[in-house]
């Protein structure tokens, strides 16, 4: 018998493409959002192919009473409510704490308490890759190191990269695997963790199912292009769409670990038909690395090259340096790696964001002021023109 599932957030990029997938299942699915508008603007209903299917519940994660209903008859939850900027987060400490943590426990409280009991049997949470902080590197001397984060001083000097915590040697990259410790650099990091933690907990002690899935940098067509607090691949595109300059932060080799939509609805597909006990942590991403600066010249390539690509040396407080998720544990636990490169995700994403209208860029100017006023950004030494740098993917 197919699962009923409850989306809280569900209305959301990664929401909307996880159930258009359960509805291929002819699973039966609830969704749950208040539909916030710095991620949907002014829209507060779902798409035309999803609406008819599914029971539409809209309130905030901290609304108890509309929560209690929506669990009724529930088999899985996936729980992907969540404010979500990681720089917003250092300075909207409040919101991010009331709506991560205390949602969460919200929810974690109405399935211990309810008195009629929980038909829930299996609890998926969106967690970070935020988690770890800086993550694991390799010392020549140490082997593998889990590095302090990076100082003020030193980036403020132009000085972008990690160091041993035992010689003080530069270190390089490694895959962080679900062992690492946490270690979150950010407010919104850290609500993650607890996230984490607290669904993990309730599903060990009431013998449930849970997966919190650390999600690295998602993005594929869909994802909001309003919201500027989150995703490059949204500013990035719509600067240069209109032939703005793309400022690029610290040297611009900072990388991420992309992983395409497609993949995440893939992941969290089989972890809500997963039948065997499990209860734990899988990175949910491709285990390879990207510069910022490449994806900033593949955008402007894609556009016409008509942007100015500016590496200016600044830096946001709380940003790490590079991100490289393993992938072994997902491959083992859910016979499943993430397969579409890249390149190939960023073309399809970008060619459904030149079908989408020009956002104005005044929004992500005054969230950059707004880390600027709080005191969350640094103005490095260096001052690259990417044209000079010769970077391949």
């Amino acid at each position: 018998m197919k699962p009923t599932v409850l989306i809280t957030g569900g209305a959301g990029f990664i929401g909307r493409n996880v159930c258009r997938k359960l509805l291929l299942s002819n699973c039966s699915v609830r969704i749950y959002d208040n539909f916030l508008p710095q991620i949907h603007g002014i829209n507060d209903s779902l798409p035309d192919d999803i609406a008819p299917h599914v029971e539409l519940v809209k309130a905030d994660i901290r609304d108890r009473a509309n929560l209690l209903n929506a669990l009724e008859n529930t088999d899985v939850v996936i729980h992907l409510a969540a404010e979500t900027g990681t720089g917003q987060s250092m300075y909207e400490i409040s919101r991010y704490f009331d709506v991560n943590v205390q949602g969460t426990a919200n929810l974690l409280d109405i399935l211990q308490n309810r008195k009629s009991g929980s038909s829930v049997r299996s609890l998926i949470v969106a967690s970070s890759r935020a988690i770890y902080g800086e993550g694991s590197y390799t010392c020549p001397e140490h082997g593998l190191v889990i590095p302090e984060s990076r100082t003020n001083s030193r980036m403020s000097s132009g000085d972008f990269e990690l160091y041993c915590p035992e010689c003080e040697q530069v270190v390089s990259l490694a895959d962080t695997d679900e062992t690492a410790p946490f270690r979150p650099m950010s407010i919104y990091g850290l609500t993650k963790q607890v996230q984490e933690q607290a669904i993990l907990m309730h599903a060990r002690t009431n013998e449930l199912n849970a997966f919190a899935l650390r999600y690295q940098n998602v993005f594929g067509p869909g994802q909001s292009l309003k919201n500027p607090y989150t995703g490059i691949l949204a500013v990035f595109s719509n600067l240069a769409r209109q032939g703005h300059p793309i400022d690029v932060y610290e040297d611009g080799l900072e990388s991420r670990d992309f992983v395409y939509i497609d993949d995440v609805v893939e992941a969290t597909m089989r972890a809500v038909m997963h039948t065997g006990p499990f209860v734990g942590a899988l990175n949910v991403g491709t285990g390879e690395t990207v510069p910022v600066i490449t994806v900033a010249q593949e955008i402007n390539n894609y556009f016409g090259n008509n942007s100015e690509i500016r590496v200016l040396g600044a830096f946001r407080l709380g940003d790490i340096r590079h991100n490289k998720a393993s992938t072994r544990r997902l491959e083992s636990v859910l016979n499943f790696k993430p397969l579409i490169p890249f390149q190939e995700g960023l073309h399809k994403f970008l060619a459904w964001a030149e079908t989408q209208p020009l956002e104005d860029k005044t929004a992500y100017q005054k969230s950059v002021f707004e880390l600027q006023g709080r005191g969350l950004m640094g103005k490095g030494r260096v001052y690259i023109h990417a044209d000079n740098i010769n970077i391949t993917s």
